[in-house]
């Protein structure tokens, strides 16, 4: 699909593909621009000391797209399945058969895509100091889309939430989102303040 393509579909009236495919396409947005970052960096003879660090950072950031991208499709087929069970009638067998599982991967798909962004922001975060001065603007852009993507993961991990059955696992979730949400934004502070 391309990205008019996707644009086009995000802004119809269909159910899918929406803010979980957008958080996870952000994300993947994020890693591509600081796989840029790297790519002007690797062979800087003023980074030389550098380079096993970045090439391993290139590869790190090219899988970090690529999952992104496969979550957005997980996310959409983890709605799919919740939106179907929903049309049942709470008492229909395949609904409570079906029920706990779909609702885990809904809410774990989403879950994912901020735990990815965190990671992501670590990674950004450490090459602030090691990557080529005159893509700056490109790595704080990179900071703000990974914790925008993690922002916007965990509005669907919040909606899914609430269908979660046992209130410990969701505290639990939810603490834990709270948490990588807090090191997102000091990381992409430390970002943007080292781009500055």
């Amino acid at each position: 699909m391309t990205i008019g393509t996707f644009l086009d579909e995000v802004g119809s009236k269909v159910p899918a593909p929406g803010g979980g495919a957008v958080a996870s396409v952000t994300g993947a947005l994020s890693a591509s621009l600081g796989r840029m970052v790297v790519a002007y960096s690797v062979g800087k003879k003023s980074l030389a000391e550098h380079q096993p660090a970045l090439e391993r950072a290139a590869v790190v950031l090219g899988r970090a797209s690529e999952m992104l991208l496969q979550l957005a499709a997980e996310d959409a087929e983890a709605y799919a399945t919740v939106n179907a069970l929903m049309k049942l009638p709470e008492g229909d067998d395949r609904r409570k058969a079906e029920w706990d599982g779909a609702v885990e991967h809904a809410v774990n798909a989403p879950r994912a895509v901020v735990g990815a962004c965190a990671d992501l922001l670590r990674l950004l975060e450490s090459l602030a100091p090691i990557t080529n001065r005159h893509l700056r603007s490109d790595l704080a852009i990179a900071a703000i889309l990974a914790e925008a993507g993690g922002k916007s993961g965990w509005w669907n991990v919040k909606v899914n939430l609430e269908l979660v059955a046992e209130e410990a696992r969701r505290v639990a979730i939810r603490n834990e989102m709270h948490r990588l949400l807090g090191e997102m934004a000091d990381r992409r502070m430390r970002v943007e303040e080292a781009c500055g």
